[in-house]
Order: structure tokens, then sequence, then C-alpha cells
């Protein structure tokens, strides 16, 4: 009888063993999480442009590096202006995030950022005067 239970007792814990029971919790599992934007002031919109109409969205590829701000910053689709993309791309060079995490580790990440810009309605005054300078060719 004893040599049976010695028997079970030693092929319980080889079977323990074997499942990779072991007395060691195992770490705990840090959750990703996503890069947030934080800081996103707008870009300039030269009133020029904004009084005449010209509007549009400019998409730009962002890499948000580990310290949250961005380490590159491409332009993926034109608004169809280039003074709206080149102040898009200045602004968002500027920008701050929380970084993605990885195990608990900040990540470089890539994003898509489109930046909209829309002509104000109603246009405010100083539109009528850039809009006459412009009627007037100046």
């Amino acid at each position: 009888m004893k040599l049976q239970l010695l028997l079970s007792s030693l092929i319980t814990a080889s079977v323990l063993s074997a499942c990779g029971g072991s007395s060691q919790p195992d770490a705990p599992v840090i959750a990703p999480t996503e890069v947030a934007a934080v800081q996103t002031p707008p870009p300039d919109y030269p009133a020029e442009l904004a009084c005449t109409g010209v509007g549009g969205t400019s998409v730009l590829k962002v890499v948000v590096g580990p310290q949250g701000s961005p380490t590159d910053v491409t332009l993926v689709s034109s608004s169809g202006n280039s003074q709206l993309d080149d102040s898009a791309a200045k602004r968002v060079r500027e920008w701050k995030f929380n970084a993605a995490t990885r195990n608990g580790q900040p990540v470089p990440t890539t994003i898509q950022v489109p930046v909209s810009f829309n002509p104000p309605d109603p246009k405010p005054t100083e539109c009528f005067a850039i809009e006459e300078r412009v009627r007037r060719g100046g």
C-alpha cells in the first residue's frame, strides 16, 4: 500500500512538472497601448487662402518616437495647395503624443494624420479687404 501511494505521488508530480506546473507565477502581462495625441494645435491658415476659399485636406504620415514627438513627417496626400501642405507638416512636427507601448515600453509608431483647412463661413471682416486687394490685382 505504501508503495502504491509513493508511486502515485511520483506519477502526479511528474505529470504536473510535464504540464509546466511551476511554483513561480508568470510575469504579469502588460497590455499594449496605442499612440494618443496630447497637444495638437491647428496649423496656420494663411488668411489670403482662407478668405479666397482655398481649402483642402493634407494627409501626413507621422512617425511618433518613444518620447512622444514626431521623428518623421511626410506628405501622403496633398490638399491641392503647397502652402497648406507645408503649414500642416510644419505644425504637426510640433505636436505632442503619448507614445504607444508594447510590454510596458514606449515604441515608435507610424500613423496617418489628416489636417483639414476649411474656409471660414461666414467670412471674417478682414476677408473683404483681402478679396478687394486680390480683385485689384495686388
